[in-house]
């Protein structure tokens, strides 16, 4: 029976891990893209305006922590190599910046619909429970929640991640410029929001936010 259990245990890790490496690629690729767009280079000429997963990917971030968190029983954690982007090339500096950092949350929003679609229209197939579309229609509603997950998460106005670079651009002050310095301090912080009773409240937002799409598709 154990053996079984590790068993589906790795091919849902397997399943989840090419959603895991997509859905950071167009979030770190919508990043690079919208600053080659607004006039910073800095990204396309690291290679990093690809779609190529491994032109982003991060040696801890991507490989280590997945194998770890699938090791340890954990929900999957890890992270891309964030894109470099150079404020000061930027036409209209914070406004501009605050389109770029927006952009790779709303790339994994986009993401979600195109998955949420991809579901309905496997749902509302017939052969729908054959096991070969069944592993299929939940492949996608694993991207679905993958990336409504990724979006508020991402919002989260906690550095590094892009949230925090939000509330700079539009409220810079020396409080949120305070925030932005935090560095290692940020990611602390970061992992006590995850433990503490908030990341419940942070949950439940997601959960609203899916229940929301399947009322409204009238599954």
């Amino acid at each position: 029976m154990n053996g079984i259990e590790v068993s589906q245990k790795l091919i849902s890790f397997l399943t989840f891990l090419p959603l895991f490496f997509i859905s950071l690629t167009i979030h770190e690729f919508a990043h690079a893209y919208s600053a080659y767009k607004l006039g910073d280079n800095t990204a396309k000429d690291l290679g990093r305006l690809s779609l190529n997963p491994i032109k982003h990917l991060d040696l801890i971030g991507s490989v280590i922590m997945p194998i770890m968190s699938f090791a340890s029983g954990f929900a999957l954690i890890g992270w891309a190599k964030p894109v470099p982007v150079n404020r000061a090339n930027l036409k209209n500096g914070l406004r501009d910046d605050a389109v770029v950092s927006f952009a790779g949350p709303l790339s994994n929003l986009v993401l979600a619909v195109i998955f949420f679609f991809c579901f309905l229209a496997l749902f509302h197939n017939h052969g729908l429970m054959g096991s070969y579309n069944k592993a299929a229609a939940d492949m996608i509603w694993y991207g679905f929640y993958f990336n409504i997950f990724l979006f508020f998460f991402n919002l989260i106005p906690i550095p590094p991640l892009d949230g925090s670079f939000i509330l700079y651009d539009l409220f810079p002050n020396k409080i949120t410029a305070k925030l932005l310095s935090f560095g290692l301090y940020g990611s602390l912080i970061l992992m006590f929001f995850i433990y503490s009773p908030l990341w419940g409240i942070f949950m439940k937002l997601i959960t609203f936010v899916m229940e929301i799409f399947i009322n409204l598709a009238g599954i």
